[in-house]
């Protein structure tokens, strides 16, 4: 175990990523949650997909928190279309149907962020990010995809927005960092404040 004051409890490269460009310093540890199972219980309940994020990313953080003495980040987005929640697809043929279905429309990425110290959630955040894709045509998918690959499959939406998944869109409302899958802002400014990140 290191001796980093910052943990993020989460597999995901992006959310690493985000901090690593940020200049932070930390450690990465799977939480463990078994999220397919967190979400067929609220859906259950009939929570929103906001809400389902929200509740991850604190479950995320406080099973981490537990054992672990460090500042503990949780993190999970959702995509929210026509209403409904979306998971991740399987397969490229899967990702063409996903695209297809998107294309020309909206639909809202709701990204939680929580910081859980000593087994307690301290600070939260949910931000929505509300993104348009253009009408692309049949070729320009065929090539997006191909061009991708595996990687497209690692978003709920079939995008990296970062990549070549910038393409896809006409028009983004929301923060850039949020869309990758972490509120950073926010989440620095309470670090500051807690005195594990400079002021």
């Amino acid at each position: 175990m290191s001796n980093s004051p910052i943990v993020l409890a989460s597999k995901s490269r992006a959310r690493a990523a985000v901090l690593t460009g940020a200049g932070l310093s930390f450690e990465t540890l799977d939480s463990g949650v078994d999220e397919d199972l967190v979400k067929a219980h609220l859906l259950v309940d009939k929570a929103s997909p906001r809400t389902v994020a929200e509740v991850l990313a604190e479950k995320k953080a406080l099973a981490v928190s537990a054992t672990h003495p460090a500042w503990v980040i949780g993190a999970d987005q959702t995509l929210e279309f026509d209403g409904g929640l979306y998971d991740k697809v399987s397969d490229l043929a899967m990702a063409a149907d996903r695209l297809r279905l998107m294309r020309g429309r909206s639909h809202k990425l709701h990204s939680a962020v929580v910081l859980a110290h000593q087994g307690v959630t301290v600070w939260r955040e949910c931000v929505t990010a509300e993104l348009t894709m253009r009408p692309f045509s049949e070729s320009f998918l065929a090539q997006y995809l191909e061009a991708e690959g595996q990687a497209c499959l690692g978003s709920v939406g079939c995008y990296r927005l970062e990549g070549p998944g910038a393409q896809l869109f006409s028009r983004i409302d929301g923060d850039y960092f949020s869309i990758l899958g972490l509120p950073l802002l926010g989440l620095l400014q309470h670090l500051r404040q807690v005195g594990v990140v400079r002021s």
